[in-house]
């Protein structure tokens, strides 16, 4: 009688094996189709903004999926294209000029815009360095991205004698909501990890580990160590 229950529960844990082990192979599967088809989705939603008479389905007489997605690339493409030469930069600027006399649109427009180009260029560090920070303690430690540098303005509120840089803070599962906050460059570890393994680290909550990287401090322009990492 004592062997029917072990056999019993051997069925059950092989069964509780091949349901997560189902679960495993369908989740990512499922999260990837559920996001394509949601930004297929957006994007032929943007062809429903054109006149009636300039939509593909008019033309073509029946809708084709993800023909959205095609557009916007083209879109983008032509634009980048025309923004590069001399006649695109004028117009452009033009177009900057008068959305920047519009009250309130001016603010949300220059502000995005900022932001876009923080990202996009290839000079910059905004949110291309993750690093560690002491955060919401000093002894406890979190993942972070370098957003730039503090403005002159901030800075003569700041302790001084210090150099400050400003950081965002991604909160778990969901990176978009997060702490920005102004740290020591002295208490930053700077972490030689992709931006790609850092957010995988994150939106996972610590189980999808990176390769293995020691923290590296942050220098000064001499060279020299601002701060000595931690000793384990």
């Amino acid at each position: 009688m004592a062997e029917q229950p072990a056999e019993s529960g051997k069925i059950a844990k092989s069964l509780k094996r091949y349901l997560i082990t189902g679960v495993l192979v369908w989740l990512p599967i499922a999260v990837t189709i559920w996001v394509i088809t949601y930004i297929v989705t957006a994007a032929d939603q943007l062809i429903n903004l054109l006149p009636a008479h300039w939509q593909p389905q008019h033309f073509l007489g029946f809708n084709i999926p993800g023909l959205g997605v095609i557009v916007a690339i083209v879109v983008l493409f032509v634009t980048g294209l025309f923004g590069a030469n001399v006649l695109g930069k004028r117009i452009i600027s033009a177009w900057d000029g008068i959305l920047g006399r519009i009250p309130v649109v001016k603010s949300i427009y220059s502000s995005v815009k900022k932001v876009s180009e923080s990202l996009l260029s290839d000079s910059s560090r905004s949110f291309k360095t993750p690093v560690l920070v002491p955060f919401p303690q000093p002894n406890i430690w979190t993942l972070a991205f370098v957003s730039g540098h503090i403005p002159d303005s901030v800075k003569a509120s700041l302790p001084q004698g210090e150099e400050y840089v400003s950081v965002y803070v991604p909160t778990t599962p969901n990176p978009t909501g997060g702490y920005y906050i102004m740290v020591k460059k002295s208490d930053i570890r700077e972490l030689s990890m992709s931006v790609d393994e850092a957010l995988k680290y994150v939106i996972s909550l610590g189980m999808v580990m990176p390769d293995e990287h020691v923290p590296e401090v942050l220098v000064d322009d001499a060279g020299k160590p601002l701060s000595e990492p931690n000793q384990h």
